[in-house]
């Protein structure tokens, strides 16, 4: 039963350069943490990933969610907890401040990932293989799937994870191989071309085959400088990813794009504003076949319908410290399997809970194993760090989701 919860704001200034991007010159890296602890000891720990300020709002609305878990029992509010979290998500003393989005949104993530972690660790099982041992019909139980009903129903959704059971053990061999990463720290936008230079070199003698630069300069020929620069270290075999961070608008982004296909990326990422979803149906035409990567700053199930709906994505990154948590993640990778569309979470948890929804993705679900963006800034706080080894994630087996932080 749980028993109490503590809820941390835990903030981690990086190394100067580390983490900027086109719009964030300085971030300090920062959790919201959601502790559930049992009568027997046992802590759940989930949180949510902010840039700093405003962590504390975020806290503050976590621990009016967690609040509402004291005195029940985990595998209790598991079984059928996507009723459980329609109710959060539209609590009417806070939809106001959302719905779906925002502050509020982020807590409840937070809370959300920390029932999934202490799940698994009452199962004495890796989150990972908790997940590709439920049923189609106990996994849709922990989803809420309203406002998708045209596109999506409990029972498509059952189907589709059925029919994919069918062939999941010829998938099993991911766990030996392990899951391919990319590096996103050979180009963070404040590092110089030498130092960009650098890494490339190293990431690519680390074993990976896929890295990610970040663009979004106000002089346009920066950034393609910058991207001829990695693709002329990475070579032809290397997949490069560019990403804008929001920066452009439409108008920059269609002209900026156009000089940027010139070296072959295999996607841009977020090239304009993330509410916009014609703006990037229009770039997406423009440039393809080029493709699109987007979802780091897409906060819910519904906007990401409208992404799939509007044929202009790529690549969906679907981020579970971002959206709703856990649950919000398993409905909107379903989504992407419905519409055929491959997802690469982005991964403010720094990859930790994220190695474990990329192998029930792939291995339930059916999702292609393309890679998972790998970040180290925080492996030191970390109890049991991501293992990245010749540029692929080591399957995790300690119990739970690999979230534990050091005091």
């Amino acid at each position: 039963m749980i028993q109490k919860i503590e809820v941390q704001d835990r903030r981690f200034p990086l190394t100067t350069g580390a983490g900027s991007d086109a719009i964030h010159s300085n971030p300090i890296y920062s959790y919201a943490v959601t502790n559930l602890i049992t009568s027997n000891g046992m802590v759940g720990t989930g949180f949510a990933f902010t840039l700093g300020e405003g962590n504390d709002l975020v806290c503050k609305a976590a621990q009016f969610y967690a609040q509402q878990l004291v005195g029940k029992d985990i595998e209790e509010v598991m079984a059928n907890f996507g009723q459980l979290f329609h109710q959060m998500s539209n609590e009417q003393q806070f939809r106001w401040l959302g719905p779906h989005k925002g502050v509020v949104h982020l807590a409840l993530a937070s809370v959300t990932n920390a029932c999934y972690d202490l799940w698994a660790k009452k199962r004495g099982v890796p989150l990972w293989k908790l997940l590709i041992d439920l049923s189609p019909e106990q996994i849709v139980n922990t989803l809420d799937l309203s406002y998708l009903e045209e596109v999506m129903t409990q029972q498509q959704a059952i189907t589709l994870l059925s029919d994919q059971a069918a062939t999941a053990n010829e998938r099993h061999k991911i766990l030996d191989t392990g899951y391919p990463g990319y590096d996103t720290s050979i180009g963070w936008f404040n590092y110089s071309d030498e130092k960009v230079r650098e890494n490339c070199k190293k990431a690519v003698d680390n074993g990976f085959t896929a890295m990610k630069l970040k663009v979004g300069s106000k002089e346009f020929e920066r950034d393609v400088r910058r991207a001829h620069i990695v693709r002329e270290v990475a070579g032809n075999d290397i997949k490069v990813m560019l990403d804008a961070n929001q920066q452009w608008t439409l108008p920059q982004a269609l002209d900026v794009c156009k000089q940027l296909q010139g070296m072959n990326p295999y996607w841009i990422e977020e090239p304009t504003h993330p509410d916009d979803v014609i703006a990037h149906k229009i770039l997406a035409d423009a440039i393809a076949p080029t493709k699109l990567a987007l979802g780091e700053h897409v906060p819910n199930r519904i906007i990401f319908k409208n992404y799939l709906q509007s044929g202009c994505a790529g690549f969906m990154q679907v981020d579970a410290v971002r959206v709703g948590g856990v649950s919000e993640f398993i409905t909107i990778s379903l989504l992407c399997k419905m519409f055929g569309i491959p997802v690469v979470p982005h991964v403010g948890d720094m990859g930790q809970l994220h190695q474990h929804l990329v192998l029930f993705n792939h291995i339930a679900m059916g999702h292609e194993a393309l890679f998972l963006e790998h970040i180290p800034h925080l492996q030191k706080h970390f109890k049991y760090p991501a293992n990245i080894k010749g540029g692929v994630y080591t399957t995790p087996y300690v119990a739970g989701s690999s979230c534990d932080l050091l005091p």
